[in-house]
């Protein structure tokens, strides 16, 4: 990875830890209270071996060092049960506060943008990288602050008894942390490409996972397996190579420690045989200051390892934090960059919007990249008309709906009730929409959580009437678990043209203005086409709709139908008058009055095939009726 990126995201990182809170602080006061006690430990511990030993005290004359010393070791658990405590809440309100800004962000970049990666990968970014944040924060970043204090608590309590001692202490405790930034220099970029492997299998596998009945009716199922298995291998291998970087870690570092505190006791046995004499202030080296000093060299390495046993969380919270900043630093190309954007959009926050006009003028809409998707084209809608858009596929059509749920930026002007549309505030203007389209997305939840998902304040009553407006009460009653039936994820367990009016209910939900409708029949069969689209016109009689629709059979109660061809407009006007001239809208016209003829005579023939072929079973002759 490039170091200047490197340190960018480092300092990204360190930049997120406010979200902690007091509990990352809290975390880092208990650890140093712990190398306190771990120093009164040793100085207890010390006391008593030289009291016993070298001065032949009986054990009896120590039960307060005892009485102290059980103490500590009781102190010692309860602070080091706080610190992971703390450490853990302080991580976890890192992620959650993350997570809330990711989604966020993606609400703000809309579906347009999300619709760029496949739904997988998405999942990969919110859960397992967010995830992977935690360590940095619960375990790391108070880690280092504690390397730091341990150490120097150690030291100060070592150098007055004996320099020597504390010179080897401060000559080799570097080492550590430069063998592991030696060994961990690879590790971020370890975890990044593990990451983006993970990301990709992950995108992969619910894209072949959604598409499944469709790979096996192409016997495609084969040649998928061994592109999964090829995605997996390459994903278990950076992970193999993550995992090679963590022990080689841990070993480089527990040697130099070993390392050190062996320097530590040859220093003290040769000490003590008087092959060697400094390191003290003119008195000769007791058993409690060897004792001392060896006791309290493993604790002072110990810190430092633990560093080096979370380093791994560093490498892979930046491994995890490329995407991450790559997301949450996306320009928004949705958002003026008009300085005085927040004032407008104050003084456009009460405007108006239980009537809905639209205009557009030179209006072109652009994708989140800035090239362009459908105009210049320029049209009006007057408040309660409801106007068609029709047109061959890709035309624009989708995406004009886009640009008026504020998906996708435009250019020109679309104005709502003679206010441009780009400053009114989105929440708001979305509030007073109803948007349907043609695979309506159903949540894993009862049927009441999805229809109250935009109105949580709807009473059952009122969510039954919905229902019973959208054509779906009779299906909810029959059902034995009433509100409460399971809707599964992809809306298992119910039919396509349930689900649509369960979405329409949701839809009916809002205080809607304008409705909004993508081809709200385009899947279902005519039972259900009749039940939505009777639902429809009873509920946008009173309001402006716009609708996207191949059916041109059903245009004849509109007030004025758009015709969009390559991205522009190529004609309007109402059903009766396209009809009669020439264009694109008569050329659909008869390609759809073609195919009606081919279904109606495929029909016809499938049903003297039967017709034969059931006298041909029963052997009744056949003629016609008045030969019989």
């Amino acid at each position: 990875m490039d170091k200047t990126l490197e340190k960018s995201l480092t300092h990204w990182l360190k930049s997120q830890k406010s979200s902690c809170g007091i509990f990352l602080k809290l975390a880092i006061f208990t650890g140093a209270a712990n190398g306190v006690a771990i120093v009164a430990q040793a100085y207890l511990l010390a006391t008593i071996l030289h009291g016993v030993i070298m001065l032949e005290l009986p054990m009896g004359s120590f039960k307060l060092q005892f009485g102290a010393l059980i103490s500590l070791i009781l102190v010692r658990a309860v602070l080091a049960y706080a610190r992971e405590r703390l450490s853990f809440e302080a991580g976890k309100r890192l992620r959650g506060d993350i997570r809330e800004a990711v989604l966020n962000k993606l609400t703000d970049l809309g579906p347009a943008f999300i619709q760029g990666k496949p739904a997988g990968a998405w999942a990969s970014v919110v859960l397992e990288q967010v995830e992977d944040l935690h360590d940095f924060y619960a375990k790391y970043l108070p880690q280092m602050m504690l390397a730091a204090f341990i150490p120097l608590i150690i030291l100060v309590a070592v150098f007055p008894l004996n320099w020597a001692s504390g010179v080897i202490l401060l000559a080799t405790a570097p080492l550590i942390p430069m063998f592991m930034i030696l060994v961990g220099m690879g590790a971020a970029d370890a975890n990044r490409k593990n990451f983006s492997a993970l990301s990709r299998l992950s995108g992969h596998f619910m894209d072949r996972l959604k598409g499944l009945s469709t790979l096996k009716l192409f016997h495609r199922g084969e040649t998928e397996v061994k592109q999964i298995e090829t995605a997996s291998e390459d994903f278990r291998q950076r992970t193999m190579s993550v995992l090679r970087m963590a022990f080689l870690s841990s070993a480089v570092l527990e040697f130099f420690a070993a390392l050190s505190i062996a320097v530590l006791a040859v220093y003290f046995g040769f000490s003590y045989l008087e092959h060697l004499n400094f390191g003290h202030y003119g008195v000769k080296i007791s058993l409690f200051t060897g004792m001392f000093v060896l006791i309290l060299a493993p604790e002072f390495f110990q810190p430092l390892r633990d560093l080096g046993t979370h380093y791994h969380a560093k490498a892979q919270a930046i491994g995890a934090a490329e995407a991450l900043v790559e997301l949450l630093e996306h320009p928004n190309p949705l958002k003026q960059v008009d300085e005085n954007f927040s004032e407008q959009t104050g003084q456009l926050r009460n405007t108006d919007l239980s009537k809905i006009v639209i205009t557009a003028s030179n209006l072109e809409v652009l994708t989140l990249e800035g090239k362009p998707l459908l105009g210049p084209i320029s049209f009006s809608i007057k408040a309660g008309e409801h106007i068609a858009i029709v047109g061959p596929s890709g035309a624009g059509k989708t995406s004009l709906l886009n640009a008026l749920l504020g998906f996708l930026p435009y250019r020109g002007s679309l104005q709502i009730n003679a206010a441009e549309l780009s400053l009114l505030d989105k929440d708001y203007w979305r509030s007073r929409l109803a948007w349907l389209g043609q695979d309506p997305q159903l949540f894993h939840g009862t049927i009441r959580d999805n229809v109250s998902l935009g109105n949580a304040q709807l009473s059952d009553a009122e969510i039954m009437a919905l229902l019973q407006q959208a054509n779906i009460a009779d299906f909810v009653q029959a059902h034995p678990q009433g509100l409460d039936a399971i809707i599964s994820d992809q809306s298992a367990g119910i039919s396509v043209g349930q689900a649509q009016r369960i979405a329409l209910a949701r839809a009916l939900s809002q205080p809607a203005s304008l409705f909004l409708l993508d081809e709200p029949t385009a899947s279902l069969d005519n039972q259900s086409e009749q039940l939505v689209s009777a639902a429809l016109n009873q509920a946008k009689q009173q309001q402006t709709s716009l609708m996207i629709t191949h059916r041109l059979d059903q245009l004849q109660d509109m007030d004025n139908i758009l015709v969009i061809d390559n991205g522009k407009l190529v004609q309007q006007g109402d059903y009766k008058t396209l009809s009669q001239q020439p264009g694109l809208f008569k050329s659909m016209q008869q390609q759809d009055d073609g195919l009606s003829l081919f279904i109606a005579a495929d029909l016809a023939a499938d049903t003297d095939a039967a017709h034969l072929e059931n006298h041909a079973e029963t052997g009744e002759s056949i003629g016609t009726k008045e030969d019989k």
